[in-house]
Protein backbone atom coordinates (compact mmCIF):
# COMPACT_ATOMS: atom_id res chain seq x y z
CA UNK A 1 0.00 0.00 0.00
CA UNK A 2 1.15 3.44 -0.44
CA UNK A 3 1.85 5.87 2.63
CA UNK A 4 2.18 9.42 2.79
CA UNK A 5 4.10 10.87 5.19
CA UNK A 6 1.59 12.41 7.21
CA UNK A 7 -0.65 9.33 7.52
CA UNK A 8 2.33 7.33 8.63
CA UNK A 9 2.95 10.53 11.55
CA UNK A 10 -0.21 9.73 13.07
CA UNK A 11 0.29 5.83 13.14
CA UNK A 12 3.29 6.56 15.03
CA UNK A 13 1.55 9.38 17.46
CA UNK A 14 -1.07 7.26 18.12
CA UNK A 15 1.06 4.08 19.28
CA UNK A 16 2.90 7.09 21.21
CA UNK A 17 -0.11 8.05 23.33
CA UNK A 18 -1.66 4.29 23.64
CA UNK A 19 2.01 3.30 24.92
CA UNK A 20 1.84 5.84 27.39
CA UNK A 21 -1.89 5.16 28.22
CA UNK A 22 -0.46 1.48 29.21
CA UNK A 23 1.94 2.93 31.35
CA UNK A 24 5.06 1.64 29.51
CA UNK A 25 8.59 3.43 29.77
CA UNK A 26 8.16 6.93 28.75
CA UNK A 27 11.46 7.30 27.33
CA UNK A 28 10.67 3.95 24.67
CA UNK A 29 7.40 5.79 24.16
CA UNK A 30 8.68 8.98 23.29
CA UNK A 31 10.61 6.99 20.21
CA UNK A 32 7.77 6.57 18.21
CA UNK A 33 6.73 10.32 18.32
CA UNK A 34 10.18 11.21 17.84
CA UNK A 35 10.23 9.45 14.36
CA UNK A 36 6.76 10.52 13.58
CA UNK A 37 8.04 14.11 13.90
CA UNK A 38 10.73 13.36 11.75
CA UNK A 39 8.89 11.78 9.36
CA UNK A 40 6.42 14.73 8.97
CA UNK A 41 9.10 16.83 8.10
CA UNK A 42 11.23 15.44 6.20
CA UNK A 43 11.38 16.48 2.72
CA UNK A 44 11.22 12.82 0.77
CA UNK A 45 8.91 10.15 0.41
CA UNK A 46 8.67 7.80 3.13
CA UNK A 47 6.86 5.32 0.76
CA UNK A 48 10.70 5.74 -1.12
CA UNK A 49 12.64 4.43 2.11
CA UNK A 50 9.60 1.69 2.25
CA UNK A 51 10.06 0.22 -1.02
CA UNK A 52 13.73 0.41 -0.78
CA UNK A 53 13.38 -1.33 2.81
CA UNK A 54 16.54 1.67 4.61
CA UNK A 55 13.74 2.85 6.92
CA UNK A 56 17.05 2.90 9.31
CA UNK A 57 18.68 5.05 7.27
CA UNK A 58 16.55 7.90 8.86
CA UNK A 59 17.70 9.09 11.92
CA UNK A 60 15.83 8.26 14.81
CA UNK A 61 14.56 5.10 13.51
CA UNK A 62 15.68 1.82 14.82
CA UNK A 63 14.90 -2.03 14.15
CA UNK A 64 12.17 -1.87 16.55
CA UNK A 65 9.78 1.20 14.58
CA UNK A 66 11.51 -0.07 11.43
CA UNK A 67 9.47 -3.57 11.92
CA UNK A 68 6.27 -1.98 12.86
CA UNK A 69 6.26 0.35 9.80
CA UNK A 70 7.15 -2.09 7.34
CA UNK A 71 4.23 -4.34 8.95
CA UNK A 72 2.01 -1.45 8.64
CA UNK A 73 2.41 -1.02 4.71
CA UNK A 74 1.74 -4.69 4.00
CA UNK A 75 -1.23 -5.46 6.22
CA UNK A 76 -2.48 -2.01 6.92
CA UNK A 77 -1.52 -2.27 11.14
CA UNK A 78 0.75 -3.13 12.98
CA UNK A 79 1.73 -6.30 15.60
CA UNK A 80 2.35 -3.14 18.57
CA UNK A 81 -0.85 -1.41 17.29
CA UNK A 82 -3.14 -4.36 17.48
CA UNK A 83 -1.60 -5.41 20.74
CA UNK A 84 -2.37 -1.72 21.98
CA UNK A 85 -5.00 -1.26 20.79
CA UNK A 86 -6.47 -4.41 22.17
CA UNK A 87 -5.55 -3.84 25.84
CA UNK A 88 -6.32 -0.39 26.22
CA UNK A 89 -9.96 0.50 26.59
CA UNK A 90 -10.89 2.80 23.65
CA UNK A 91 -12.64 5.16 26.68
CA UNK A 92 -9.59 6.22 27.57
CA UNK A 93 -8.46 7.88 24.72
CA UNK A 94 -11.65 10.40 25.11
CA UNK A 95 -10.49 11.12 28.34
CA UNK A 96 -7.52 12.66 27.17
CA UNK A 97 -10.01 16.08 25.93
CA UNK A 98 -10.44 16.37 29.73
CA UNK A 99 -8.36 19.63 30.81
CA UNK A 100 -5.45 18.96 33.36
CA UNK A 101 -5.00 15.22 32.22
CA UNK A 102 -2.15 13.55 30.16
CA UNK A 103 -1.84 9.82 29.33
CA UNK A 104 1.11 9.66 32.38
CA UNK A 105 -1.74 10.95 34.89
CA UNK A 106 -4.60 8.94 33.21
CA UNK A 107 -2.90 5.70 33.01
CA UNK A 108 -2.46 6.46 36.75
CA UNK A 109 -6.17 6.94 38.04
CA UNK A 110 -7.35 4.14 35.44
CA UNK A 111 -4.43 1.48 36.99
CA UNK A 112 -5.25 2.27 41.02
CA UNK A 113 -9.13 2.91 40.45
CA UNK A 114 -9.50 0.22 37.90
CA UNK A 115 -12.21 2.91 35.98
CA UNK A 116 -12.36 3.32 32.09
CA UNK A 117 -15.48 5.57 31.72
CA UNK A 118 -15.90 9.40 31.67
CA UNK A 119 -18.99 9.20 33.63
CA UNK A 120 -16.49 6.29 36.25
CA UNK A 121 -14.51 9.30 36.31
CA UNK A 122 -16.99 11.88 37.27
CA UNK A 123 -18.34 9.72 39.93
CA UNK A 124 -14.78 9.23 41.66
CA UNK A 125 -14.36 12.94 41.81
CA UNK A 126 -17.52 13.54 43.50
CA UNK A 127 -17.16 10.64 46.33
CA UNK A 128 -13.80 11.34 46.87
CA UNK A 129 -11.82 8.04 45.48
CA UNK A 130 -9.67 10.33 43.35
CA UNK A 131 -8.36 11.98 46.20
CA UNK A 132 -6.94 8.96 48.07
CA UNK A 133 -4.61 8.36 45.17
CA UNK A 134 -1.02 10.00 45.83
CA UNK A 135 -0.66 12.93 43.67
CA UNK A 136 -4.16 13.87 43.60
CA UNK A 137 -6.00 16.55 45.83
CA UNK A 138 -9.47 17.74 46.17
CA UNK A 139 -8.71 21.01 43.87
CA UNK A 140 -7.44 18.51 41.64
CA UNK A 141 -10.65 16.30 41.70
CA UNK A 142 -12.44 19.64 41.32
CA UNK A 143 -10.84 20.83 38.11
CA UNK A 144 -11.56 17.41 36.56
CA UNK A 145 -14.76 17.57 37.43
CA UNK A 146 -15.27 20.71 35.95
CA UNK A 147 -13.83 19.95 33.00
CA UNK A 148 -16.38 16.92 32.47
CA UNK A 149 -19.27 19.19 33.31
CA UNK A 150 -18.21 21.35 30.37
CA UNK A 151 -17.47 18.25 28.31
CA UNK A 152 -20.75 17.36 28.65
CA UNK A 153 -22.60 20.94 28.34
CA UNK A 154 -21.05 22.35 25.10
CA UNK A 155 -19.44 20.73 22.21
CA UNK A 156 -16.06 20.59 21.04
CA UNK A 157 -16.75 23.01 18.54
CA UNK A 158 -19.01 25.66 18.19
CA UNK A 159 -20.14 28.14 14.86
CA UNK A 160 -18.53 30.85 13.38
CA UNK A 161 -20.91 33.49 14.91
CA UNK A 162 -20.60 32.01 17.88
CA UNK A 163 -16.67 32.18 18.12
CA UNK A 164 -16.89 35.88 16.53
CA UNK A 165 -19.12 37.24 19.25
CA UNK A 166 -16.31 35.98 21.81
CA UNK A 167 -13.87 36.99 19.80
CA UNK A 168 -14.62 40.53 18.78
CA UNK A 169 -15.40 41.93 22.12
CA UNK A 170 -11.87 40.67 23.36
CA UNK A 171 -10.18 41.46 20.69
CA UNK A 172 -11.33 45.36 21.40
CA UNK A 173 -10.51 45.22 24.99
CA UNK A 174 -6.93 43.58 24.23
CA UNK A 175 -6.27 46.35 21.53
CA UNK A 176 -6.79 49.05 24.20
CA UNK A 177 -4.26 47.21 26.85
CA UNK A 178 -0.87 49.33 27.32
CA UNK A 179 1.72 47.86 25.69
CA UNK A 180 0.32 46.16 22.96
CA UNK A 181 1.73 46.53 19.84
CA UNK A 182 0.16 44.66 17.27
CA UNK A 183 -2.95 42.30 17.54
CA UNK A 184 -4.48 39.54 15.45
CA UNK A 185 -7.29 36.42 15.83
CA UNK A 186 -5.04 33.40 14.60
CA UNK A 187 -6.25 30.07 14.28
CA UNK A 188 -9.36 28.53 12.35
CA UNK A 189 -11.21 31.95 12.97
CA UNK A 190 -8.86 33.42 10.81
CA UNK A 191 -9.23 31.32 8.46
CA UNK A 192 -13.12 31.46 8.73
CA UNK A 193 -13.42 27.91 9.02
CA UNK A 194 -17.51 26.97 9.02
CA UNK A 195 -16.87 25.99 13.00
CA UNK A 196 -14.59 26.71 15.61
CA UNK A 197 -12.94 24.87 18.21
CA UNK A 198 -10.56 26.89 20.79
CA UNK A 199 -9.93 30.83 19.82
CA UNK A 200 -6.52 31.93 19.32
CA UNK A 201 -5.45 35.39 19.88
CA UNK A 202 -2.18 36.67 19.28
CA UNK A 203 -0.02 39.81 20.44
CA UNK A 204 2.78 41.69 20.38
CA UNK A 205 4.21 43.51 23.18
CA UNK A 206 7.19 43.74 24.69
CA UNK A 207 7.90 41.62 27.85
CA UNK A 208 7.85 44.25 30.31
CA UNK A 209 3.92 44.24 29.53
CA UNK A 210 3.14 40.75 29.60
CA UNK A 211 2.20 40.28 33.18
CA UNK A 212 -0.36 43.27 32.89
CA UNK A 213 -1.92 41.96 29.70
CA UNK A 214 -2.16 38.41 30.63
CA UNK A 215 -3.41 39.66 34.22
CA UNK A 216 -5.94 41.60 32.01
CA UNK A 217 -6.98 38.77 30.17
CA UNK A 218 -7.85 36.14 32.45
CA UNK A 219 -9.41 38.63 34.67
CA UNK A 220 -12.11 39.87 31.73
CA UNK A 221 -15.71 39.41 32.33
CA UNK A 222 -15.84 36.90 30.33
CA UNK A 223 -13.53 34.15 32.36
CA UNK A 224 -15.58 32.07 34.36
CA UNK A 225 -12.29 29.36 34.36
CA UNK A 226 -8.70 30.35 34.17
CA UNK A 227 -7.25 27.47 32.90
CA UNK A 228 -3.82 28.92 32.10
CA UNK A 229 -2.08 32.19 33.71
CA UNK A 230 1.64 32.73 32.20
CA UNK A 231 3.99 35.10 30.75
CA UNK A 232 3.91 33.91 27.08
CA UNK A 233 0.62 31.73 27.15
CA UNK A 234 -2.92 32.13 29.40
CA UNK A 235 -6.20 30.52 28.45
CA UNK A 236 -9.30 31.04 29.95
CA UNK A 237 -13.23 29.48 29.64
CA UNK A 238 -16.23 31.81 28.78
CA UNK A 239 -19.59 31.27 30.36
CA UNK A 240 -20.42 29.34 26.82
CA UNK A 241 -17.91 26.69 27.55
CA UNK A 242 -15.35 27.99 24.39
CA UNK A 243 -11.68 27.94 25.60
CA UNK A 244 -9.87 31.19 24.49
CA UNK A 245 -5.96 31.12 23.84
CA UNK A 246 -3.90 34.77 24.53
CA UNK A 247 -0.28 34.68 23.12
CA UNK A 248 2.14 37.40 23.50
CA UNK A 249 5.07 37.10 21.44
CA UNK A 250 8.11 39.68 21.41
CA UNK A 251 8.24 42.19 18.45
CA UNK A 252 10.84 40.11 15.72
CA UNK A 253 8.70 36.92 16.57
CA UNK A 254 4.97 38.80 15.31
CA UNK A 255 5.05 37.58 11.88
CA UNK A 256 6.13 34.07 12.14
CA UNK A 257 3.86 33.11 14.79
CA UNK A 258 1.04 34.58 13.16
CA UNK A 259 1.95 32.56 10.24
CA UNK A 260 2.17 29.54 12.20
CA UNK A 261 -0.56 30.18 14.34
CA UNK A 262 -2.78 30.98 11.79
CA UNK A 263 -2.24 27.95 8.60
CA UNK A 264 -3.55 24.92 8.95
CA UNK A 265 -1.94 21.84 10.18
CA UNK A 266 -1.65 20.63 6.21
CA UNK A 267 -0.97 24.16 5.37
CA UNK A 268 2.05 24.52 7.45
CA UNK A 269 3.59 21.40 6.69
CA UNK A 270 3.76 22.22 2.99
CA UNK A 271 5.01 25.86 4.14
CA UNK A 272 8.04 24.15 6.68
CA UNK A 273 8.72 21.48 3.39
CA UNK A 274 9.07 24.65 1.34
CA UNK A 275 11.99 26.32 3.30
CA UNK A 276 14.04 22.98 3.68
CA UNK A 277 13.86 23.19 0.00
CA UNK A 278 15.63 26.12 0.01
CA UNK A 279 17.84 25.52 2.73
CA UNK A 280 15.41 27.70 5.32
CA UNK A 281 13.64 26.33 8.83
CA UNK A 282 10.60 28.02 9.27
CA UNK A 283 8.81 27.58 12.72
CA UNK A 284 7.07 29.86 14.77
CA UNK A 285 9.78 31.87 15.99
CA UNK A 286 10.73 32.76 12.46
CA UNK A 287 12.56 31.86 9.57
CA UNK A 288 16.12 30.58 9.64
CA UNK A 289 18.92 29.61 7.52
CA UNK A 290 20.38 26.06 8.00
CA UNK A 291 23.82 24.70 6.99
CA UNK A 292 24.73 22.05 4.95
CA UNK A 293 24.53 19.51 7.14
CA UNK A 294 20.40 21.01 7.93
CA UNK A 295 21.40 22.24 11.16
CA UNK A 296 19.70 25.45 11.95
CA UNK A 297 21.63 28.59 12.06
CA UNK A 298 19.41 30.58 14.57
CA UNK A 299 21.67 33.35 14.83
CA UNK A 300 21.07 33.71 11.07
CA UNK A 301 17.35 34.81 10.73
CA UNK A 302 15.90 36.20 7.45
CA UNK A 303 14.68 39.31 7.59
CA UNK A 304 11.23 40.17 7.09
CA UNK A 305 8.59 42.78 8.33
CA UNK A 306 5.32 40.75 8.13
CA UNK A 307 3.86 37.50 6.84
CA UNK A 308 4.16 38.97 3.19
CA UNK A 309 7.64 38.70 3.56
CA UNK A 310 8.18 35.13 4.61
CA UNK A 311 5.68 34.00 2.07
CA UNK A 312 8.30 36.15 -0.58
CA UNK A 313 11.72 34.40 0.70
CA UNK A 314 9.63 30.99 0.09
CA UNK A 315 8.77 31.80 -3.87
CA UNK A 316 5.08 32.92 -2.92
CA UNK A 317 3.00 35.53 -3.22
CA UNK A 318 0.88 36.56 0.00
CA UNK A 319 -2.01 33.99 0.51
CA UNK A 320 -5.08 35.47 2.20
CA UNK A 321 -5.93 33.47 5.83
CA UNK A 322 -8.79 32.15 4.38
CA UNK A 323 -7.15 30.09 2.04
CA UNK A 324 -4.24 28.40 4.16
CA UNK A 325 -6.09 25.18 3.65
CA UNK A 326 -3.74 23.32 1.15
CA UNK A 327 -6.73 23.48 -1.09
CA UNK A 328 -4.90 24.43 -4.12
CA UNK A 329 -3.49 27.86 -2.87
CA UNK A 330 0.27 26.82 -3.42
CA UNK A 331 -0.24 26.36 -7.04
CA UNK A 332 -1.84 29.38 -7.77
CA UNK A 333 0.14 32.31 -5.24
CA UNK A 334 3.14 30.67 -7.26
CA UNK A 335 1.88 32.32 -10.12
CA UNK A 336 -1.10 34.95 -9.19
CA UNK A 337 0.08 38.24 -7.33
CA UNK A 338 -3.19 38.06 -5.83
CA UNK A 339 -7.06 37.32 -6.01
CA UNK A 340 -10.14 39.63 -5.91
CA UNK A 341 -12.08 38.33 -3.54
CA UNK A 342 -15.34 39.90 -2.51
CA UNK A 343 -16.01 42.43 0.21
CA UNK A 344 -19.01 43.25 2.43
CA UNK A 345 -19.06 46.74 0.58
CA UNK A 346 -19.68 44.64 -2.14
CA UNK A 347 -22.80 43.38 -1.67
CA UNK A 348 -25.83 45.60 -2.91
CA UNK A 349 -28.98 44.12 -1.88
CA UNK A 350 -30.58 41.11 0.21
CA UNK A 351 -31.74 37.65 -1.97
CA UNK A 352 -33.37 34.98 0.09
CA UNK A 353 -35.68 36.49 2.92
CA UNK A 354 -38.74 35.42 4.11
CA UNK A 355 -41.63 37.73 6.01
CA UNK A 356 -45.16 37.01 7.80
CA UNK A 357 -46.34 36.14 4.42
CA UNK A 358 -44.86 32.43 5.38
CA UNK A 359 -42.75 31.57 8.51
CA UNK A 360 -40.92 35.48 9.01
CA UNK A 361 -41.32 37.33 12.00
CA UNK A 362 -41.40 40.91 9.86
CA UNK A 363 -44.00 42.12 7.14
CA UNK A 364 -42.28 43.07 3.96
CA UNK A 365 -42.15 46.79 4.29
CA UNK A 366 -40.08 45.98 7.76
CA UNK A 367 -37.87 43.70 5.87
CA UNK A 368 -37.54 46.60 3.18
CA UNK A 369 -36.65 49.16 5.80
CA UNK A 370 -34.38 47.00 7.70
CA UNK A 371 -32.14 46.56 4.13
CA UNK A 372 -32.48 49.97 3.50
CA UNK A 373 -31.43 51.01 7.25
CA UNK A 374 -28.27 48.89 6.24
CA UNK A 375 -27.26 50.83 2.99
CA UNK A 376 -28.77 48.12 0.37
CA UNK A 377 -30.68 49.45 -2.79
CA UNK A 378 -33.46 46.03 -3.02
CA UNK A 379 -34.53 43.31 -1.14
CA UNK A 380 -36.14 39.32 -2.74
CA UNK A 381 -38.67 38.65 -0.89
CA UNK A 382 -38.86 34.17 -1.11
CA UNK A 383 -41.14 33.22 1.23
CA UNK A 384 -41.95 29.02 1.01
CA UNK A 385 -44.08 27.89 -1.18
CA UNK A 386 -47.27 25.60 -0.53
CA UNK A 387 -45.74 22.42 -0.14
CA UNK A 388 -44.24 23.67 3.09
CA UNK A 389 -47.28 23.92 4.43
CA UNK A 390 -45.22 23.52 8.18
CA UNK A 391 -43.86 27.02 7.43
CA UNK A 392 -46.65 28.69 6.01
CA UNK A 393 -45.91 27.93 2.42
CA UNK A 394 -47.93 30.52 0.07
CA UNK A 395 -50.82 28.63 -1.94
CA UNK A 396 -51.54 30.04 -5.96
CA UNK A 397 -54.01 32.71 -4.47
CA UNK A 398 -51.85 33.85 -1.63
CA UNK A 399 -48.80 34.55 -4.09
CA UNK A 400 -50.82 36.82 -6.34
CA UNK A 401 -51.80 38.55 -3.36
CA UNK A 402 -48.08 39.33 -1.92
CA UNK A 403 -47.50 40.36 -5.21
CA UNK A 404 -50.00 42.93 -5.12
CA UNK A 405 -48.75 44.31 -1.89
CA UNK A 406 -44.95 44.15 -3.34
CA UNK A 407 -46.40 45.91 -6.25
CA UNK A 408 -47.53 48.94 -4.05
CA UNK A 409 -44.70 49.19 -2.00
CA UNK A 410 -42.46 49.62 -5.17
CA UNK A 411 -44.62 52.12 -6.26
CA UNK A 412 -44.25 54.33 -3.14
CA UNK A 413 -40.65 54.11 -3.24
CA UNK A 414 -40.97 55.44 -7.01
CA UNK A 415 -43.09 58.20 -6.43
CA UNK A 416 -40.98 59.27 -3.48
CA UNK A 417 -37.82 58.94 -5.38
CA UNK A 418 -36.46 56.37 -3.44
CA UNK A 419 -33.46 54.06 -4.85
CA UNK A 420 -35.07 50.76 -3.81
CA UNK A 421 -36.61 47.82 -5.40
CA UNK A 422 -38.64 44.64 -3.91
CA UNK A 423 -38.02 41.72 -6.21
CA UNK A 424 -40.85 38.96 -6.55
CA UNK A 425 -39.06 35.21 -5.52
CA UNK A 426 -40.00 32.17 -3.85
CA UNK A 427 -38.35 29.67 -2.03
CA UNK A 428 -39.73 26.53 -3.88
CA UNK A 429 -39.81 23.18 -2.66
CA UNK A 430 -37.80 20.96 -4.94
CA UNK A 431 -40.42 17.94 -4.53
CA UNK A 432 -39.07 14.55 -4.47
CA UNK A 433 -39.57 14.07 -8.36
CA UNK A 434 -37.59 17.43 -8.61
CA UNK A 435 -40.52 19.25 -9.90
CA UNK A 436 -40.72 22.81 -8.62
CA UNK A 437 -44.12 23.96 -6.74
CA UNK A 438 -46.22 25.54 -8.73
CA UNK A 439 -47.51 25.24 -12.10
CA UNK A 440 -45.44 26.64 -14.96
CA UNK A 441 -48.22 29.58 -15.71
CA UNK A 442 -47.68 31.17 -11.91
CA UNK A 443 -43.71 30.24 -11.89
CA UNK A 444 -43.29 32.80 -14.70
CA UNK A 445 -45.10 35.60 -12.69
CA UNK A 446 -41.97 35.76 -10.14
CA UNK A 447 -38.70 38.00 -10.88
CA UNK A 448 -36.73 34.47 -9.73
CA UNK A 449 -36.80 31.59 -7.99
CA UNK A 450 -34.62 30.16 -5.34
CA UNK A 451 -34.91 25.85 -5.59
CA UNK A 452 -34.52 23.99 -2.04
CA UNK A 453 -34.60 20.95 -0.92
CA UNK A 454 -36.35 20.66 2.62
CA UNK A 455 -37.83 17.11 2.49
CA UNK A 456 -36.60 13.58 1.73
CA UNK A 457 -32.70 14.78 2.56
CA UNK A 458 -31.74 11.07 3.19
CA UNK A 459 -32.70 10.22 -0.24
CA UNK A 460 -30.17 7.76 -2.39
CA UNK A 461 -27.76 10.10 -3.54
CA UNK A 462 -28.46 9.24 -7.18
CA UNK A 463 -31.69 9.75 -7.27
CA UNK A 464 -31.29 12.95 -5.39
CA UNK A 465 -28.85 13.97 -8.33
CA UNK A 466 -31.94 13.24 -10.55
CA UNK A 467 -34.01 15.43 -8.66
CA UNK A 468 -31.66 18.22 -8.94
CA UNK A 469 -30.65 18.06 -12.57
CA UNK A 470 -34.64 17.82 -13.16
CA UNK A 471 -34.78 20.92 -10.76
CA UNK A 472 -32.02 22.59 -12.78
CA UNK A 473 -32.81 22.43 -16.11
CA UNK A 474 -36.72 24.24 -15.30
CA UNK A 475 -36.23 27.28 -16.97
CA UNK A 476 -37.47 29.58 -13.85
CA UNK A 477 -35.01 28.09 -11.83
CA UNK A 478 -32.52 30.74 -11.26
CA UNK A 479 -30.75 30.61 -7.80
CA UNK A 480 -30.62 26.22 -5.72
CA UNK A 481 -30.88 26.96 -2.17
CA UNK A 482 -28.59 25.63 0.47
CA UNK A 483 -27.51 22.65 -1.76
CA UNK A 484 -26.04 20.05 0.68
CA UNK A 485 -29.35 20.75 3.39
CA UNK A 486 -26.67 20.63 6.53
CA UNK A 487 -27.00 21.97 9.90
CA UNK A 488 -23.61 22.68 11.34
CA UNK A 489 -23.10 20.90 14.77
CA UNK A 490 -26.28 18.77 14.24
CA UNK A 491 -27.32 17.74 10.77
CA UNK A 492 -24.44 16.20 7.74
CA UNK A 493 -25.39 17.25 4.93
CA UNK A 494 -27.09 14.95 1.69
CA UNK A 495 -24.27 12.25 -0.17
CA UNK A 496 -25.62 14.14 -3.41
CA UNK A 497 -22.49 15.18 -6.04
CA UNK A 498 -21.98 18.59 -5.66
CA UNK A 499 -19.38 18.89 -8.25
CA UNK A 500 -21.93 17.79 -11.19
CA UNK A 501 -24.45 20.15 -9.66
CA UNK A 502 -22.13 22.83 -10.39
CA UNK A 503 -21.97 22.12 -13.54
CA UNK A 504 -25.24 21.75 -14.72
CA UNK A 505 -25.56 24.87 -12.71
CA UNK A 506 -23.41 26.99 -15.47
CA UNK A 507 -24.95 25.17 -18.01
CA UNK A 508 -28.42 26.00 -17.30
CA UNK A 509 -27.70 29.75 -16.31
CA UNK A 510 -27.87 28.99 -12.55
CA UNK A 511 -26.64 29.97 -9.44
CA UNK A 512 -25.98 28.23 -6.14
CA UNK A 513 -26.54 30.05 -2.96
CA UNK A 514 -23.85 30.46 0.05
CA UNK A 515 -26.40 30.22 2.25
CA UNK A 516 -25.10 32.53 5.20
CA UNK A 517 -27.14 31.06 7.55
CA UNK A 518 -24.72 30.79 10.82
CA UNK A 519 -25.53 26.82 11.13
CA UNK A 520 -25.79 26.05 7.15
CA UNK A 521 -22.41 28.30 5.40
CA UNK A 522 -23.89 26.17 2.28
CA UNK A 523 -22.37 25.99 -0.29
CA UNK A 524 -19.61 24.40 1.46
CA UNK A 525 -16.11 26.13 0.74
CA UNK A 526 -14.06 23.52 -0.19
CA UNK A 527 -16.25 22.95 -4.02
CA UNK A 528 -14.95 26.44 -4.22
CA UNK A 529 -12.42 25.41 -6.34
CA UNK A 530 -14.81 23.47 -8.42
CA UNK A 531 -16.85 26.45 -8.70
CA UNK A 532 -14.69 28.89 -9.79
CA UNK A 533 -12.94 26.64 -12.34
CA UNK A 534 -16.42 26.03 -14.01
CA UNK A 535 -17.35 30.08 -13.77
CA UNK A 536 -20.57 29.55 -11.22
CA UNK A 537 -22.53 31.83 -10.02
CA UNK A 538 -23.62 32.47 -6.46
CA UNK A 539 -25.36 34.78 -3.88
CA UNK A 540 -24.63 35.82 -0.70
CA UNK A 541 -28.16 34.89 1.19
CA UNK A 542 -29.03 35.40 4.60
CA UNK A 543 -31.70 33.15 4.58
CA UNK A 544 -33.24 35.60 7.22
CA UNK A 545 -36.50 35.04 8.78
CA UNK A 546 -35.87 38.22 10.98
CA UNK A 547 -34.47 41.84 10.48
CA UNK A 548 -31.48 41.35 12.31
CA UNK A 549 -31.25 37.80 10.42
CA UNK A 550 -30.32 39.85 7.77
CA UNK A 551 -27.02 40.75 9.07
CA UNK A 552 -26.34 36.93 8.21
CA UNK A 553 -24.48 38.41 5.47
CA UNK A 554 -21.29 38.73 7.09
CA UNK A 555 -20.63 34.88 7.65
CA UNK A 556 -21.59 34.34 4.23
CA UNK A 557 -19.59 36.95 2.95
CA UNK A 558 -16.47 34.98 4.74
CA UNK A 559 -17.25 31.78 3.41
CA UNK A 560 -17.93 32.95 0.08
CA UNK A 561 -14.25 34.27 0.18
CA UNK A 562 -12.59 31.41 1.48
CA UNK A 563 -14.83 29.57 -1.56
CA UNK A 564 -12.49 31.89 -3.50
CA UNK A 565 -15.38 34.10 -5.37
CA UNK A 566 -14.71 37.35 -6.65
CA UNK A 567 -17.67 40.32 -6.86
CA UNK A 568 -17.97 39.50 -10.65
CA UNK A 569 -19.30 35.68 -9.59
CA UNK A 570 -22.11 37.09 -7.03
CA UNK A 571 -25.08 37.99 -7.82
CA UNK A 572 -25.88 40.46 -5.48
CA UNK A 573 -22.90 42.65 -5.86
CA UNK A 574 -24.88 43.51 -9.03
CA UNK A 575 -27.23 46.32 -9.14
CA UNK A 576 -31.08 46.14 -8.91
CA UNK A 577 -31.23 46.62 -12.90
CA UNK A 578 -28.39 44.08 -13.60
CA UNK A 579 -29.76 41.76 -11.50
CA UNK A 580 -33.10 42.13 -13.26
CA UNK A 581 -31.51 41.32 -16.53
CA UNK A 582 -29.22 38.65 -15.16
CA UNK A 583 -32.63 36.72 -14.34
CA UNK A 584 -34.46 37.27 -17.41
CA UNK A 585 -31.38 35.94 -19.78
CA UNK A 586 -31.90 32.42 -21.12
Amino acid sequence: MSITNNELAELLKEIHTLKLLDGQNPFRARAFDRAAQKIESMEEKIATYISEERLTDISGIGEGIAGEIYAYSETGTTPELDELRERIPPELTEWLNISGLGPKTIYKIHHELGITTIQELKQSCQDGSLVDIEGFGKKSAEKILRSIEWMEQFSERCLLSEALDIARPLYQFIEDLEGVEKLELAGSLRRSRETIGDIDILVEADQQHAESIMDAFVNHDFAVEILGHGATKSSMRTEDGRQVDLRLVQPDQFAAALMYFTGSKEHNVVMRQRARDRGYSLNEYGLFKMDEEGNVQEDQPLSYENESDIYQHLDLNWVPPEHREDYGEFTYYEEHKSMELVEPSDIQGVLHAHSTWSDGKFSIKQMAEACRERGYHYLGITDHSQTAAYAGGLNPDEVKRQWEEIDQLNATYREQDIDFKIFKGIESDILSDGSLDYPDELLEGFDFVIASVHSGLGMDPSKMLDRYQKTIEHPATRIIGHPTGRLLLQREGNKVDINRIIEWAVEHHTAIEINANPRRLDLDWRYGNKARDEGLMSAICPDAHTTDGIDDIQYGTLIARKAKFGPERILNTQSADELEDWFRED
